[in-house]
């Protein structure tokens, strides 16, 4: 088993350093949780590392990680347009029942930012699904990069993981940085009349493995 108190917080076999980390009480603060910064990003996003522990203060030697990208209008209002919010309390709840970590990502929009994501919407509410709205603006279909999860991990000594995720790209870009991922955990499907669209277009043009969705 894994404790805060093990860890090797600078690895020898990452240039990312662990910046910080401390403790931040969760929800009805029966959730144990340790918030990691880094230094050594190419970049001004400030992702996380959120450290879960079980209910017996321990993170298990093989644990699950989620790789969440931040979505403010999914996370804080709960939008029915997407499934980010459900999934991140999904992740939340799993990881507190058995430890793990989930990875905050700040890449709003699938990394194109907020008022460019909410110009999206409004071109999705007028026909185009959401990898056609972001070409349309003149972005990538998905312009987050995964490979700085892999820099996070080494950095606090995890090699391998158990992966919550419907999206083979999360995987590929792990094992690409030489973290194995034991086992895939898949995550539910939060479909609503309102991100049914949204789920279908990830399911056939970017292969997310909801099972197959009915037709609509």
């Amino acid at each position: 088993m894994i404790t805060t108190d093990t860890v090797c917080l600078n690895s020898v076999v990452t240039r990312m350093k662990v910046r910080q980390h401390v403790e931040i009480p969760l929800t009805d603060q029966s959730i144990k949780a340790t918030f990691y910064t880094f230094d050594g990003f190419d970049h001004t996003n400030e992702h996380l590392l959120i450290e879960i522990r079980n209910p017996q203060g321990e993170i298990p030697s093989i644990p699950k990680l989620r790789i969440h990208s931040e979505c403010l209008t999914g996370d804080v209002f709960h939008s029915r347009r997407c499934d980010c919010g459900k999934q991140l309390k999904e992740a939340i709840e799993l990881t507190s029942k058995e430890g793990g970590y989930i990875a905050y990502l700040r890449q709003e929009g699938r990394g194109i930012g907020l008022y460019n994501k909410l110009d999206a919407y409004h071109l999705q509410d007028n026909g185009m699904d959401t990898f056609e709205a972001n070409l349309h603006l003149g972005f990538a279909e998905d312009a987050r990069e995964f490979d700085m999860v892999a820099e996070m991990l080494k950095a606090i000594n995890i090699n391998e993981v158990e992966l919550i995720t419907n999206n083979p790209k999360k995987i590929k870009a792990l094992q690409n940085q030489g973290i194995k991922v034991v086992k895939r955990v898949a995550t539910t499907r939060f479909e609503t009349p309102d991100n049914f669209h949204y789920l279908r277009a990830k399911e056939e043009k970017e292969n997310h493995c909801f099972g197959k969705l009915p037709r609509k």
